[in-house]
């Protein structure tokens, strides 16, 4: 469905970001990755499958490093068609002892970066008069949970500029929308359950289960293979008037 098409998925040598790009690939999409850590295994795990894959290694909380990034992935590639603006960090603690540098950095990593790197995708979109910008939000991008206040800010503000995106390409083949998971067991998450466990003396399968019970009736995590499948869906021709979406798959925890 995809051959052809090159995506850009930020965040993405582990975790969700890496699970959204391989299954992009498998569609046929090449695939620009980034991200910290080792590189050339997920570069070596999308190439299997019978794609090209790049990688650049760009921070994103600095801005020039962005752009030096697009301008990478336009010179292999020619442009970006998928956007995916997945990378992230989190703190938690209560707001009065939130260290600010780490507000600094949330922001900057999970909202600024999907500005910076949208305001550059688009020209190349719409000329060809066809693009995908999806942003990995968080239900946390809907309902708002304690001692996360920077996080939650950021993801919310995520789901606006993803609204307003979708608002000004509207009557263009390009798409924007938002993917919302709830807890999905990834090496943020699983460093909360350790936390949580070392904090209230609990095993870390009942840190597990106390997490899940308190937000997501479900009571099973959201799996990174169901997300990439959303992200294929979002970039098929079924999803042409999906435009500005904040697309939960949270295990019913902002239906309460």
């Amino acid at each position: 469905m995809l051959k052809g098409k090159t995506a850009l998925v930020t965040g993405s040598t582990s975790g969700i970001g890496l699970a959204i790009a391989k299954a992009l690939a498998q569609q046929g999409a090449n695939i620009v990755l980034n991200g910290f850590g080792d590189a050339e295994t997920p570069k070596a795990q999308i190439e299997a499958l019978g794609v090209r894959a790049e990688y650049h290694g760009a921070d994103m909380s600095q801005p020039g490093q962005i752009e030096d990034m697009m301008k990478f992935a336009a010179s292999r590639f020619g442009r970006v068609d998928i956007l995916v603006n997945n990378a992230g960090i989190q703190h938690v603690a209560k707001v009065e002892d939130f260290p600010p540098e780490r507000w600094d950095a949330i922001i900057a990593i999970n909202l600024t970066s999907a500005f910076h790197t949208t305001r550059l995708a688009i020209p190349a979109m719409r000329e060809a008069n066809w693009g995908r910008i999806i942003n990995v939000a968080s239900a946390h991008g809907l309902v708002a949970s304690a001692q996360k206040s920077a996080y939650v800010a950021a993801k919310h503000g995520i789901v606006g500029f993803t609204k307003s995106v979708a608002l000004e390409t509207a009557t263009t083949g390009i798409t924007s929308n938002a993917i919302c998971p709830g807890w999905v067991l990834t090496q943020l998450v699983q460093k909360q359950i350790d936390d949580r466990a070392a904090r209230e003396g609990i095993s870390a399968t009942q840190a597990q289960n106390e997490l899940l019970g308190e937000k997501q009736p479900s009571l099973q995590f959201t799996t990174v293979e169901q997300l990439g499948g959303l992200a294929v869906f979002l970039c098929s021709p079924a999803a042409d008037q999906v435009r500005g979406v904040a697309w939960q798959m949270d295990g019913g925890w902002t239906a309460q």
